[in-house]
């Protein structure tokens, strides 16, 4: 696995240094936010799993997230910040962070979310590449929604959304593949980040916020609260 961490602390990139390298991943660091976007731009494809730290100098992190997903939308990046405030961790996964790690992190930990990741990014590739679909091309369909998982296509009320992250994608598919089933927040973690979250269920409500605020001009709410359990997908009655 290559690593890109972008981090000024050098304390911080030091141990997880240690950590990588114990992993036998390559890694290579920035510690602003300009050598950050020179680095990346060099060779987008070269980079499996970006470790973004918000509080750069040089260049805010914010927009270093933003110009990197204007060159990959599909680049797995991890947000590390100490802002732990709900609008900044919005703002983020908006801009399209896969991940959200708040200062200070366990390195075993973020290990952990680095690998869930990276596994799960791989097997969407192959889970893509084989799915065979049925003669309309779209493999997630329901009343008036329609997914096609290896061309990334989605509609709703015969809407195309163009601007989801691959987070987002991962939970609306989770959601719209099985209609009217809740989801705890739990079950979601597992599911869509394929690790347990350790009681952090803000990052559902957080990517769920952002997913119905992209879904809501486009018609009736699909993205319905059960309150006191979770979330589900339902359009049968719209």
């Amino acid at each position: 696995m290559n690593i890109l961490m972008i981090e000024d602390n050098h304390s911080v990139c030091e141990m997880m240094a240690m950590f990588l390298k114990k992993q036998n991943w390559y890694y290579e660091f920035a510690y602003d936010g300009i050598e950050a976007e020179e680095k990346f731009k060099a060779d987008p494809d070269k980079w499996d799993i970006i470790l973004l730290d918000l509080n750069l100098p040089k260049k805010d992190g914010m927009q270093v997230a933003a110009d990197i997903r204007r060159i990959s939308s599909t680049v797995p990046l991890i947000m590390l910040t100490a802002r732990d405030t709900e609008s900044d961790q919005v703002l983020g996964l908006k801009i399209g962070a896969d991940d959200y790690v708040t200062k200070p992190f366990s390195a075993i930990t973020l290990i952990a979310r680095i690998k869930a990741l990276y596994r799960r990014s791989q097997l969407g590739k192959t889970a893509n590449s084989a799915q065979q679909k049925g003669d309309s091309g779209f493999d997630v369909q329901t009343k008036h929604f329609r997914m096609n998982t290896e061309t990334r296509e989605v509609y709703l009320y015969d809407k195309q959304i163009t601007d989801l992250t691959p987070k987002e994608f991962d939970l609306l598919k989770t959601l719209a593949s099985k209609p009217r089933q809740v989801f705890t927040r739990e079950q979601l973690l597992q599911l869509v980040w394929d690790y347990e979250y350790y009681g952090d269920e803000r990052t559902v409500d957080a990517h769920i916020k952002k997913l119905r605020q992209k879904l809501e001009d486009l018609g009736p709410q699909v993205i319905k609260t059960v309150w006191g359990v979770g979330y589900k997908f339902d359009d049968e009655n719209n």
